[in-house]
């Protein structure tokens, strides 16, 4: 069994290509978490305040670092999403085992964050199924969430598409203990 924190694979197909974020990145995802219009679809539930839109490169270089760190750490695995027709990094996939005292225990949750480009069913259906079955492996989950805005239309095909379905179950904030909703789930080998 592949440990993620040990040696961070590298996921691809055709299009895209996930990898562990690296400083590098800093310039292309600028772009991502600078972009107003792609904001609204960030999931920064429990994230202490942060919404993740940043006005300065720099930012993203200190949030990079910060995500380098929870990596060394073995809090989550930051993914940066390039896309391999521009050679371009188009946004990021965190994902770790969530333990909790609800639902979501014991969960893959997963965080997608792209540039407003790529917030269409086609792509983001390419991304989920490329990382959807690695995680349970690598994450050592029987579960894999997500969030989904009730406006992000495209976001919520492409996770039909792939055989995510709506939960009616909250997640609670550990750090808030705010109730969370409009999760998606994917049991494993469903």
């Amino acid at each position: 069994m592949q440990d993620v924190y040990g040696k961070c694979p590298i996921i691809e197909n055709d299009r895209f290509l996930l990898r562990l974020i690296a400083e590098d990145d800093a310039h292309d995802l600028f772009k991502v978490y600078s972009d107003k219009k792609a904001l609204p679809f960030f999931n920064s539930d429990n994230c202490h305040g942060d919404n993740f839109y940043m006005t300065e490169e720099k930012n993203v270089l200190e949030a990079i670092r910060y995500w380098l760190l929870e990596y060394e750490n073995k809090g989550f695995v930051r993914f940066s999403i390039v896309d391999k027709t521009k050679n371009t990094v188009v946004g990021t996939i965190e994902l770790f085992n969530r333990k909790a005292d609800d639902y979501f225990n014991d969960c893959g949750l997963l965080r997608l964050d792209l540039h407003f480009d790529y917030e269409n069913s086609g792509d983001i259906a390419d991304i989920l199924s490329l990382i959807t079955e690695p995680a349970f492996e690598l994450f050592h989950c029987s579960m894999i969430a997500t969030k989904a805005p009730v406006y992000a239309v495209d976001r919520i095909a492409a996770l039909k598409e792939t055989g995510f379905v709506l939960s009616n179950e909250c997640l609670l904030g550990t750090y808030d203990q705010k109730a969370y909703y409009g999760y998606w789930v994917k049991e494993k080998n469903s």
